[in-house]
């Protein structure tokens, strides 16, 4: 019963390898774009859940203790109120945690080289055209890929 409580490296060693995974899976997910957290795919739900398997080891060790997961879950959970705190502060880290909106569209011109960089499909940007009420691009004002992965469409007057 005792070995429940016994970790097996120090608290602060916990807190240091959280911060490290979280800064690093923080990176991976925003390197990998905005596309990757907005629409999952069953592809990506996998990835989800292997990244969490892939990263237990990094944050655990060798340690199975209710005292070590609890330590990490709060050490995770403090970051995570971290970031959004000095997020809601300060527009540089909101801009470099969330990113900005990137243009994919404008004046009825689709900026088809952004779309392959930021992996949206032709298919998926007719489907949100259609989504709002368009055919085509021919009556897009703006269209933006929004930092949550959704696309967003501004119509041209008229339209």
């Amino acid at each position: 019963m005792s070995e429940m409580f016994e970790l097996s490296m120090p608290w602060w060693e916990f807190c240091l390898r959280a911060v490290v995974v979280y800064v690093a899976v923080l990176l991976l997910v925003r390197l990998t774009g905005k596309r990757s957290v907005g629409q999952f795919t069953p592809f990506d739900m996998i990835v989800l859940i292997l990244l969490g398997s892939a990263v237990q080891n990094s944050l655990l060790g060798d340690d199975i203790s209710l005292l070590g997961g609890l330590l990490l879950a709060t050490t995770l959970m403090g970051l995570n109120w971290a970031v959004g705190f000095a997020s809601a502060r300060s527009r540089k880290i909101d801009s470099l945690v969330e990113g900005q909106a990137v243009l994919l569209a404008r004046d009825g011109k689709v900026f088809h080289q952004v779309l392959e960089r930021e992996q949206i499909s032709p298919g998926d940007f007719e489907e949100a055209l259609r989504g709002h009420g368009l055919l085509d691009a021919e009556n897009v004002r703006c269209a933006f890929l929004e930092t949550n992965g959704d696309i967003s469409i501004i119509k041209r007057d008229g339209s």
